[in-house]
């Protein structure tokens, strides 16, 4: 019997030895690249990092006790300096996967500098949808919201609610200009009207100008096609022209609670935005949000949608790389195609063949000050749109991964 143990413990280390052969250094190293003293530091930035080390304390080795290192930089919103942090992790560092990302130009240019390499690139917040279409990738993999599902979705719900005509506040970049076209392209489709755009630089801080183009188009509904510190911009201050009291709708393509909870209800109430995550859904979504907030420097706050999708993604390339016996992208990124399931952050989740990770969106309202009963109740959800609704059909994406 004795005998019997030592033979099995010894053919699980040399199959343990085996899985582990092909992890390089003998550690698999995550970097988390983000944006962490600018518009996105709130969310995205040190909470993303904080992210993924519990997804890596989750995985816990991944039963074959794989160690695990996270790693974080400051992209700073500048594609060459994010470049250069990912061409470092990548000849000089052993970096095997990097995720996060938000700033589209920063992360379109991530996406070709490590395309055929042996990294991983987990963009679980850079949301052009070019990442799985013209410009995708055998090492990428695409997870929360892309400017498709975020303008697409967006438009169609709220045009099923009576908004056919639209006008457009976009930052004058690949994120705010994909979001308009796509959306643009759905309203015109449908029977609506676009009535005018008004495009401003990153990091605009009066949109007074802007908005009263906006009031003075009389559209039904006024898209913010931009994010972070742009968005909470706009936002307040179309409370201050009283745009929303004067019947015209206010939606956020791209905003996440922690922007509501900067914001604050008084100003943030009615408006609409899509979301993939939110705190609040569910047992799952509640537990894993509590212990968020209880990590070093969270200080209390719920994670964003992004955040959530940092923890996600970098559990599921761990898993994959376990499954693997590899963190080299060409053996870990098909591993992760392979996934069909639920995921307890985003519901019912599949990874297709062009990178992308489909699972339900979701239309928020931001509820009036009354309505909230405790810390970060903020949403009250209008509806769902299903996994195979929510993103670009795989055969329109012109993706050359797709057979």
């Amino acid at each position: 019997m004795r005998n019997l143990k030592w033979t099995l413990a010894l053919a699980a280390s040399l199959i343990g030895s085996a899985a582990s052969a092909e992890i390089s250094d003998n550690v698999v190293r995550v970097g988390v690249l983000n944006d962490i003293s600018g518009i996105f530091q709130d969310t995205n930035g040190m909470g993303s990092v904080e992210a993924a080390r519990m997804a890596a304390e989750d995985f816990n080795g991944g039963g074959k006790g794989i160690k695990v290192e996270i790693v974080y930089a400051d992209h700073q919103n500048k594609a060459d300096v994010g470049n250069a942090i990912a061409r470092k992790w990548l000849d000089v560092e052993g970096v095997d996967a990097i995720v996060d990302v938000p700033n589209s130009a920063v992360g379109l240019s991530i996406n070709t500098l490590l395309r055929d390499s042996r990294m991983t690139y987990l963009a679980s917040s850079t949301a052009s949808a070019d990442l799985t279409g013209k410009a995708c990738s055998p090492n990428t993999i695409q997870w929360v919201n892309d400017t498709w599902a975020t303008g697409n979705t967006t438009a169609a719900a709220m045009m099923s609610r009576g908004g056919k005509d639209w006008y457009f506040l976009t930052v004058d970049y690949a994120l705010g200009k994909g979001i308009e076209a796509e959306a643009q392209k759905y309203i015109e489709g449908h029977g609506g009207k676009v009535l005018g755009s008004s495009k401003h630089p990153l990091g605009t801080s009066d949109f007074a100008s802007f908005l009263l183009q906006a009031q003075g188009s009389k559209a039904r509904v006024i898209g913010l096609a931009n994010a972070g510190g742009d968005t909470i911009n706009a936002v307040k201050q179309a409370a201050e022209f009283g745009i929303q009291q004067s019947g015209q709708k206010l939606v956020a393509f791209l905003l996440f609670i922690n922007d509501v909870h900067g914001m604050g209800l008084k100003v943030a109430q009615g408006l609409q935005l899509m979301e993939a995550f939110y705190w609040d859904m569910n047992d799952d979504t509640r537990a894993f949000a509590k212990r968020f907030a209880a990590r070093p420097g969270m200080n209390g706050k719920m994670p964003s949608g992004n955040q959530a999708g940092v923890y996600a993604s970098t559990l599921a390339y761990l898993n994959a790389v376990a499954a693997a016996g590899s963190d080299n992208a060409k053996d870990v990124v098909p591993e992760m195609k392979k996934f069909r399931g639920k995921d307890k952050l985003f519901g019912d989740t599949a990874i297709r063949q062009d990178g992308r990770v489909v699972h339900p969106m979701y239309l928020f309202e931001v509820k009036k000050p009354e309505e909230s009963k405790y810390p970060y109740d903020y949403y009250k959800l209008v509806s769902t749109i299903p996994a195979e609704q929510a993103f670009r059909p795989m055969a329109e994406g012109g993706c050359e991964l797709v057979k």
